[in-house]
């Protein structure tokens, strides 16, 4: 299922025409699979994802996150920002949400396409904000794979979904599948390893009795699980360094 204000045009990335949640697994890998709390979001509603968006990074601690967020990613966007190039260059910002990076996307001069499992979250994505050309959107469920053929973006851009899942895999096979959609770029963010990170967050369950669980990896193990799609890790970055799990690394696939 495709959202555009009009009908793809041929320079639009070629796509597969069967649905998302029925594609064979990606090959490598043993094929993506559910992982932690990742498809509690099947069937947002447009109120829901309302909800979530006024809610999601309304405390300090969490507009803090969100500044120092578009401040590395703005930075890894310059070091990988598009060429003059004869035909549009694109971008897949998978899982999408709300639209959080949207424009920063657009602002850095690609063409967005916005993927989530979720119908209300792509269309939310699709008008979050105002940029040259408003995503594209589709429905696609990456434990399963991307409706699209390789190569069909410059950069496949993904952020906070690689720590939902639980098994390396899975993460390789996810990995995998972003090699096959990218023709260059990769951005992903990780959670690496952290004691005090995990001790807040085990304080958070007991008090606030938060269930969602996420899983953080050594440096060592996501270098190892980028290597094995064929990616190499140009930078990482610590959202805030001993205080803070999340990482944000550029990836460029290997030339073979």
């Amino acid at each position: 299922m495709f959202f555009s204000d009009s009908p793809l045009d041929p320079s639009s990335p070629p796509r597969t025409t069967k649905n998302p949640s029925t594609q064979p697994p990606p090959s490598g890998g043993g094929g993506l699979r559910r992982g932690g709390d990742f498809l509690r979001g099947v069937g947002f509603q447009a109120h829901e994802v309302a909800d979530y968006e006024r809610k999601r990074y309304r405390g300090l601690d969490q507009r803090l996150v969100n500044a120092r967020e578009m401040r590395i990613l703005k930075k890894l966007l310059s070091m990988c920002s598009p060429e003059a190039a004869s035909e549009p260059v694109r971008a897949l910002d998978a899982p999408c949400g709300y639209g959080r990076f949207a424009g920063l996307l657009g602002e850095a001069g690609y063409i967005v396409f916005a993927a989530d499992l979720s119908v209300a979250m792509v269309e939310r994505a699709r008008t979050h904000v105002a940029v040259p050309t408003h995503p594209i959107g589709t429905v696609a469920n990456l434990t399963q794979g991307l409706p699209f053929q390789p190569g069909s973006f410059s950069l496949v851009f993904s952020m906070r979904f690689f720590h939902h899942l639980h098994e390396s895999p899975a993460r390789r096979a996810a990995l995998a599948e972003f090699a096959r959609a990218s023709r260059k770029w990769l951005i992903v963010s990780y959670y690496q390893a952290n004691p005090l990170h995990l001790l807040q967050r085990a304080v958070r369950r007991k008090i606030l009795r938060k269930k969602t669980r996420i899983k953080m990896i050594t440096g060592r193990e996501f270098r190892e699980e980028a290597a094995s799609s064929g990616f190499e890790v140009v930078r990482v970055v610590p959202l805030f360094r001993g205080l803070h799990a999340q990482h944000i690394a550029l990836l460029r696939k290997e030339e073979l």
